[in-house]
């Protein structure tokens, strides 16, 4: 491959990596047994049972920062024994990718090796773009291994993505990154082991757990950790907990406000508030404000959350939410977020009922499919003369003119008369609001009055 656009084109995973590389990159690992943590790509997995037969699909890797989307890319190639091609979509474009191809035809010429084409953040490519794939991933010039942190439903045409195989990979387990670090600590090649450095368990535990599932920010803590213990004299003895958190800020909870995972973590906000448990509310809500969200963004989510799941059961909600946003536009952060936080606990512990929400979605549906009927003349305003003569208010029953203000009178189009769409549920205020609907229907039904109000 061209060493000028790709200089790492031919090393595949067994490129010699540089002595005072990253921790992260000196201990990637280069085979497929050497991954932990990763079923998409243990044994008796799609892929190995592939790669056993031979073949080499394409592959998408779909999974968060840190789970390994690059090292099961190089170790595929190593594992085949391809040429490593790798870019990112951050800073390439198509025609990098047409130099890779034609590259890539040349190396297949001569040496009959084919070429893995690594292509970080593939979702950045537009749909368009990603069609400059096809005609070499058929033709077999390329294997195509993209790695995304978004969903590729989404974001990857459909075309490429029936040609891929798609591997999900999740956040590393605690259980994972301890032996991780533990591989780390004791590599005296690759790792730390030269350094003396060694942790308590609770410790490997506290940083495992603080890393988040991401591989590589537990490694790069783990090397700053190294670093500050050897310049301190703090080696020989298992470092504790304590010492271990004096030595190496804690890692703020992994939220990326444009991806996936933002969606994720309101959706899991929403929904903990609909489903009324106020300690999920509490921890979602949490994570999103310790992962650097927009306060106001979750303002407005709680003061939707309000119209549309609490409603009329509890309509003290609503202004709950309007004045947890209110107090949180004077005081700001982080005083004002304990008032979207008392917000957030009211809501998840009022009664809930979706019944003006779904009645409203339910009479849009009824218009949009052509229930647009004129306004009946009894209840159109007349300030001209010449209204009155058209029959505009002519016959209007003034409801206050009887007992309890109800009048026997229909304010919908004849075409829609006796449709119901607001039914309220029987939880908090709208338990009122129904008994109030079902007097008013027998006070009419009483007078001889049969029509709905």
């Amino acid at each position: 491959m061209s060493g000028d656009l790709f200089p790492e084109a031919r090393a595949g995973a067994a490129a010699e990596v540089p002595p005072d590389a990253p921790l992260a990159e000196r201990l990637r690992p280069r085979t497929l047994d050497e991954i932990v943590g990763q079923p998409a790509v243990a044994e008796g997995s799609l892929l190995r049972r592939a790669l056993e037969r031979d073949r080499l699909p394409s592959i998408l890797l779909w999974g968060p920062p840190g789970s390994g989307k690059t090292t099961i890319a190089r170790a595929v190639a190593a594992h085949v024994g391809e040429d490593f091609a790798a870019f990112s979509a951050v800073l390439s474009g198509v025609k990098e990718v047409r130099a890779v191809v034609a590259e890539a035809r040349r190396t297949r010429a001569d040496s009959g090796r084919g070429t893995v084409l690594f292509v970080d953040e593939i979702h950045r490519f537009n749909k368009s773009q990603q069609d400059a794939f096809l005609p070499h991933v058929e033709d077999g010039t390329i294997v195509l291994v993209g790695a995304t942190t978004e969903n590729p439903s989404f974001h990857l045409n459909a075309a490429l993505l029936s040609r891929c195989l798609v591997l999900t990979l999740d956040p590393l387990s605690e259980e994972s990154l301890v032996a991780i670090a533990e591989r780390a600590l004791e590599d005296e090649d690759r790792g730390l082991g030269a350094h003396g450095v060694a942790l308590a368990p609770e410790a490997l535990l506290g940083l495992a757990r603080t890393s988040h599932g991401d591989a590589r920010s537990l490694l790069n803590r783990l090397e700053a950790l190294a670093e500050a213990a050897v310049a301190g004299g703090q080696t020989g003895q298992p470092l504790d907990e304590e010492t271990t958190e004096k030595l190496l800020a804690k890692k703020l909870a992994y939220h990326d406000r444009a991806g996936d995972e933002h969606f994720n973590l309101i959706s899991a906000f929403h929904k903990s508030i609909r489903g009324g448990d106020p300690q999920a509310t509490l921890y979602w809500l949490a994570r999103m404000l310790d992962g650097g969200e927009d306060p106001l963004y979750l303002a407005r989510r709680i003061v939707r959350i309000a119209a549309e799941d609490i409603g009329l059961a509890d309509p003290p909600a609503l202004q709950m939410a309007l004045a947890a946003t209110e107090a949180y536009r004077f005081l700001g952060s982080p005083e004002g977020e304990l008032a979207l936080v008392q917000a957030a606990v009211y809501l998840a512990t009022a009664p809930k009922s979706n019944a003006v929400y779904a009645a409203f979605g339910a009479v849009a549906g009824d218009i949009k499919d052509g229930a647009v009927h004129p306004v009946p003349l009894h209840i159109r305003n007349a300030p001209t003369t010449l209204m009155k003569q058209l029959g505009y208010g002519k016959g209007y029953v003034y409801p206050h003119d009887f007992d309890e203000s109800v009048a026997e009178q229909s304010y919908l189009p004849d075409a829609l008369r006796g449709r119901s769409w607001y039914e309220p549920s029987p939880f908090g205020h709208e338990k009122e609001i129904g008994r109030r609907m079902e007097y008013w229907a027998k006070l009419l039904k009483g007078r001889g009055g049969a029509e709905e109000t």
